[in-house]
C-alpha cells in the first residue's frame, strides 16, 4: 500500500479533491493506493515520516526538510487532462521508484 499525503491551506477542499483525484488515478493504472488530506499548518515531521508521498496543493515552508518525494498537486484542480497528467505521471514514476 502507497500512503500519500495531500495537504491544502484549509485542508477542508483542495486537499480532498487532490486526495480523491490521485486514488483514483492511480487505481486506474494498478496501483493500491490510500491518501489523507490535512492542513499545510498541522504537518510535522513525524506525520510526513509514515508517507510514501507528500503531494500539496503547492510546495511548502513547513520549517522542515521533507524527507519522502514531494509532487505538487494543485494543477489537478484545474481538472483539464493536459495539466493534471503530468502530475499522476510523476506519482506514479515515484511509487515505481519505491519497490512497495
Amino acid at each position: 500500500m502507497i500512503k500519500i499525503l495531500a495537504a491544502c491551506g484549509a485542508g477542508v477542499n483542495s486537499s480532498h479533491q487532490i486526495k480523491n483525484a490521485i486514488e483514483e488515478e492511480m487505481r486506474n493504472r494498478g496501483y493500491e493506493v490510500h491518501a489523507d488530506a490535512v492542513m499545510i499548518k498541522d504537518i510535522t515531521e513525524d506525520m510526513v515520516a509514515k508517507y510514501d508521498i507528500f503531494a500539496p496543493i503547492s510546495a511548502p515552508n513547513c520549517g522542515f526538510e521533507i524527507s519522502i518525494p514531494i509532487v505538487e498537486a494543485g494543477p489537478i484542480l484545474y481538472r483539464m487532462p493536459v495539466m493534471s497528467q503530468p502530475v499522476f505521471d510523476e506519482v506514479e514514476r515515484i511509487i515505481k521508484t519505491l519497490n512497495k
